[in-house]
C-alpha cells in the first residue's frame, strides 16, 4: 500500500465506461493517459442498482445500498400508490470517508458529489450537487463560500436539462457548466486547506444520455455523418484539458484517484412494464388508457391489482399487500407464491425478435442481506440492462424504441473505471492492472491511502496499490 500520502485528489467521472476512457478515447486524452500509464488502472464493478444515487455513497461510506436504504434517485413514500420523494443528503445516515478523516484532523474539499444537497457540515469545504434546486438556495459549507463562488463564476451551474430535443442547447450548457465547475475546483484547490479533494462531474452522464446515438456506431439509431459524431471526443478532451490545469494547480506531491460510479452503453429500447403486467393479470384498470398515459394518472382498479412497476434504468416492482398498501389484496402469507409467479413470468419475457431476454430479478434482501428504508419488492434488469423500464401505459406495443419520458440514448452498465497515480515518488514507471475490484472497496482504499484503518463496519476491502 502507498504510504506517506500527502494529499489526494479524487476525480469522480459520472457514468464513464472503460470502453471509452480506457479504449476508444484514451490516446486523445494526454492527461488521463499519463495517469493510466504511470499508475494502476482497472475495471470496477458497480453496485446493484448501477445508478449515480446510490453508487457514490456506496463508495464513500463502504456500505451497500440496502444498508444505506438508498435504491435510486426517486423512492416510493412508504406504502403509497403515487407519492414519491427525491433522495438527498439527509437520507445518508452513515459516515463518509471525509467524516472519518476529520476524526484524524484531516480536511476535505467536496465539490458536486451526489447526494450532497442540502449541504452538511464537514471539516473543510463543500459545494452541493446536481439535485440542488437552484443557485438561489444555500449550496455551500461554510455558507460564506457561496459568495466567493458567485464572485468567481457568477451563477453556479449544478446540472443541465438533457432529456430535450434541443441538442445544440444541451451541448452549449454542458460545456458551460463543466467550465464553471473546474474553475471553482481550481480556486478551491489553490485557496483552501485540504488533504482530500473530491470533484464530481455529472456532465459525462448528461453527454451520454443526450448524445450516445450520435457517436456510437453500434446504437440502433446511429446515423453516419451526423453533426454530433465527434461530440464524445470533444467533451472528453475538453475535460482532459481542465484536468491537466487542475493537476498543475495541486502540484506534483498530490496523488490522484480517478473513478466512475457506473458505465454507459447504447439503449436498445424500453420495455413497458405496466402494460405487460396488465397483460399478465397483475394490473387491472377501471378504464384501459387508449393513449400514452403516466401510470399515476391512469384509472387503476387497486381492488383487483396485485403488482405494478416503476420506469427507470431498472424496474422497481411493488406488490399490493393486504394490511400494507391502502387497498392491498395479497394476503401476506401468499406473497412468496405471488413473487415466485411473477419472477418466473419475467424470466420468460422475449424481445421483439422472439429471442429470450437475459433478464435478472432480485429481492433486496437477497442482494444486500439487510435492506432498510423504502425499498422495492423486486428489482428487475431487462436484458442485462440493455433495455430500460417504461412505466407509462397506452402504447401500441410493449417494446418502445425511445425512452417514454424524453430523449435518452444510453443505459447504465456495471463496469466502472479506476485509475490511481501516486504523488511525488509514489508513481509507477509502468502501468499496472488492477483486477476484481468493486466500488464498495473505494472507501476503505481512500482511508488506507491516508494510513487510517477502515472502520470494521465498512464492507469493502482496501485495493492493493503496492
Amino acid at each position: 500500500m502507498v504510504r506517506g500520502l500527502k494529499r489526494l485528489l479524487v476525480l469522480c467521472l459520472d457514468s464513464v465506461p472503460p470502453t471509452l476512457l480506457f479504449g476508444k478515447l484514451l490516446e486523445k486524452l494526454p492527461n488521463f493517459r499519463k495517469i493510466y500509464e504511470n499508475g494502476t488502472h482497472g475495471v470496477l464493478r458497480s453496485c446493484h442498482p448501477p445508478i449515480t444515487v446510490p453508487a457514490w455513497m456506496v463508495m464513500m461510506t463502504g456500505k451497500n445500498p440496502g444498508r444505506l436504504g438508498i435504491y435510486g434517485f426517486r423512492h416510493r413514500r412508504g406504502s403509497s400508490y403515487n407519492e414519491g420523494y427525491i433522495v438527498n443528503s439527509t437520507h445518508v445516515k452513515e459516515p463518509c470517508v471525509w467524516d472519518v478523516l476529520a476524526e484524524h484532523g484531516l480536511k476535505a474539499c467536496v465539490v458536486g458529489l451526489p447526494p450532497s444537497y442540502p449541504p452538511k457540515t464537514i471539516h473543510g469545504n463543500l459545494v452541493s450537487c446536481m439535485i440542488t434546486p437552484s443557485a438561489e438556495k444555500e449550496y455551500t459549507y461554510p455558507l460564506e463560500l457561496k459568495r466567493e463562488i458567485q464572485r468567481l463564476v457568477g451563477e453556479y451551474t449544478f446540472d443541465v436539462p438533457f432529456r430535450i430535443e434541443d441538442r445544440d442547447g444541451v451541448k452549449r450548457h454542458l460545456f458551460e457548466m463543466t467550465e464553471r465547475r473546474f474553475k471553482v475546483a481550481e480556486y478551491l484547490a489553490n485557496n483552501k486547506s485540504w488533504d482530500l479533494f473530491i470533484l464530481h462531474e455529472i456532465g459525462f452522464d448528461r453527454l451520454h444520455h443526450a448524445f450516445w446515438k450520435f457517436f456510437d456506431e453500434a446504437h440502433p439509431k446511429y446515423v453516419k455523418g451526423n453533426k454530433y459524431e465527434r461530440i464524445a471526443e470533444e467533451y472528453y478532451s475538453f475535460v482532459d484539458e481542465r484536468v491537466g490545469s487542475l493537476l498543475s494547480a495541486i502540484g506534483e506531491e498530490a496523488s490522484v484517484l480517478v473513478l466512475s460510479d457506473h458505465g454507459s452503453k447504447a439503449m436498445q429500447g424500453a420495455f413497458a412494464i405496466n402494460q405487460w403486467l396488465e397483460q399478465m393479470g397483475f394490473v387491472k384498470f377501471v378504464k384501459k388508457p387508449d393513449s400514452v398515459t403516466e401510470f399515476d394518472k391512469a384509472e387503476v382498479d387497486w381492488s383487483a391489482t396485485r403488482a405494478w412497476g416503476w420506469g427507470g434504468y431498472y424496474a422497481r416492482i411493488f406488490f399490493n399487500v393486504k394490511g400494507r398498501e391502502p387497498q392491498g389484496v395479497i394476503p401476506e402469507q401468499d406473497l412468496p407464491a405471488v413473487k415466485k409467479e411473477l419472477k418466473e413470468k419475467i424470466m420468460h419475457i422475449r424481445d421483439p425478435t422472439g429471442r429470450l431476454m437475459q433478464n435478472a430479478v432480485f429481492e433486496p434482501e437477497e442482494v444486500y442481506g439487510e435492506a432498510i428504508g423504502d425499498k422495492p419488492d423486486l428489482m428487475v434488469y431487462f436484458n442485462n440492462l440493455d433495455w430500460r423500464s417504461a412505466g407509462t401505459v397506452g402504447h401500441e406495443t410493449n417494446y418502445l424504441s425511445e425512452n417514454d419520458t424524453g430523449p435518452d440514448d444510453s443505459v447504465h452498465s456495471m463496469d466502472c473505471v479506476f485509475m490511481f497515480r501516486g504523488g511525488g515518488g509514489g508513481r509507477r514507471r509502468t502501468s499496472q492492472e488492477m483486477k476484481g475490484g468493486n466500488i464498495i472497496d473505494i472507501g476503505p482504499t481512500i482511508l488506507r491511502l491516508f494510513d487510517i484503518r477502515p472502520p470494521s463496519e465498512m464492507e469493502g476491502r482496501a485495493i492493493d496499490l503496492d
